[in-house]
């Protein structure tokens, strides 16, 4: 429940901003809270994305 919240901030945030990677950040980890059912796993995934999505913002996309 706590990664489905995460995700829909990234996704609300992204849709108002017109940003594409916070965004697909957020779908991206609502697919992982969705699909994953280990929540080791699912953590581990959206923290990832998150790492990833904060790497791609601060290089510019």
């Amino acid at each position: 429940m706590f990664w489905g919240a995460v995700s829909s901030g990234y996704c609300i945030y992204g849709w108002r901003q017109r940003s594409t990677v916070p965004l697909v950040a957020g779908v991206l980890m609502g697919a992982a809270s969705w699909f994953v059912t280990s929540a080791l796993m699912m953590s581990l995934i959206c923290l990832a994305v998150m790492a990833a999505a904060y790497w791609l913002a601060r290089q510019g996309y």
